[in-house]
């Protein structure tokens, strides 16, 4: 490349840019009230908008999301706008009265949504000996992808056992396939 600066980017490069579907660029760039400009058949980002989507895409990167990005960058995506100087320069954010109520009401809301405790009971730990047990006295035979979840486990670890492993007191063979051609596991109560 080369030492110049680029202005604008091509918006069908955001995909591969940030290594995630078209329509979830689109969606970011809604959310931050970014506009695409169309030349000819193509569509283009400025520069400042695709720093700005960086920012969003490391800010996701390491747990946050997109309400609290805006957030905290004092953002208001409906009605966004950047003033411009008489340089062309931008010199902030332009928020109205009703923009700046309705970001503070969703804070507020998000704020008092964090505080609320939770109303489910916490998940019981030891439910999944509950559906062993059932699957053992029913003979039930179950899919790879349903034991990798009550076991915690990936398909591919389970797959990797062979005909028969052990586990928290119960045996799991191998009894042919199911719809979709997943392995079944029969599974029964062992003595190891």
């Amino acid at each position: 490349m080369s030492g110049g600066n680029i202005d604008r980017i091509p918006v069908n490069q955001l995909s591969d840019r940030y290594k995630l579907a078209r329509s979830a660029v689109y969606k970011r760039m809604a959310d931050l009230g970014i506009e695409r400009e169309k030349i000819g058949n193509r569509a283009y980002v400025s520069a400042e908008q695709v720093a700005l989507l960086d920012e969003l895409h490391s800010f996701i990167g390491v747990g946050g999301n997109v309400a609290e990005f805006i957030a905290r960058k004092g953002l208001d995506k409906p009605n966004r706008q950047i003033d411009s100087d008489s340089s062309g320069q931008s010199s902030g954010l332009a928020l109205d009265q009703s923009d700046m109520v309705k970001l503070i009401s969703a804070i507020a809301a998000e704020m008092a949504n964090n505080l609320q405790p939770s109303l489910a009971p916490p998940p019981d730990p030891l439910a999944y000996y509950e559906t062993l047990e059932k699957a053992a006295r029913g003979g039930w035979k179950l899919r790879t992808s349903e034991l990798a979840n009550l076991l915690q486990l990936t398909p591919q670890e389970i797959n990797s056992y062979g005909q028969t492993f052990y586990e928290a007191g119960f045996v799991f063979n191998r009894a042919g396939y199911r719809s979709g051609g997943e392995t079944a596991w029969l599974v029964s109560k062992g003595n190891r």
